[in-house]
């Protein structure tokens, strides 16, 4: 009967190791985080293409990597406001129009701005926001392009 018991472990520990090889080397390799070229640097970059998205935003994180950002994606072109709400480090932000170049800057915006609201001078259709000191760092200015192969859209 002992035998018997050691077969059937024996049997069952090969179909779950075969079935565990199997899934393991069927599933498609993740995705490598979505890059985008800003100011000859690439970077990793997160979209904000829902309303509930873009409130969040950056809020609640303690650190930024110096080549992150997160692009806040709008249904069209407007003066969107951004504050610093829940945001726990400074950030740059980057409001670009509709062609993904640079129309205003708010550089090194401090944590305790809340609840200061900041908005561009032109209208815009994205913001990018950064780690504290990237325009500084990479001589981001009015004009220079975020390269995306596509820019997202969203309808909400």
């Amino acid at each position: 009967m002992l035998r018997n018991a050691y077969f059937w472990l024996a049997i069952l520990a090969i179909a779950g190791g075969a079935a565990l090889f199997f899934f393991r080397t069927s599933a498609p390799p993740a995705e490598p985080p979505p890059t985008a070229e800003f100011g000859g640097v690439s970077l990793s970059i997160d979209y904000a293409t829902t309303e509930a998205a873009r409130e969040k935003g950056l809020g609640g994180r303690t650190s930024i990597p110096d080549n992150y950002g997160m692009l806040f994606v709008f249904p069209k072109d407007g003066y969107y406001g951004f504050w610093m709400k829940d945001t726990l480090v400074p950030l740059d932000m980057f409001w670009l129009n509709a062609q993904g170049q640079v129309v205003y800057i708010a550089p090194d915006v401090a944590t305790s701005s809340f609840p200061d609201v900041f908005y561009p001078t032109a209208p815009a259709r994205y913001v990018l926001e950064t780690a504290a000191g990237f325009a500084r760092a990479h001589a981001i200015k009015t004009g220079t392009p975020l390269l995306l192969k596509n820019f997202p859209t969203v309808l909400e």
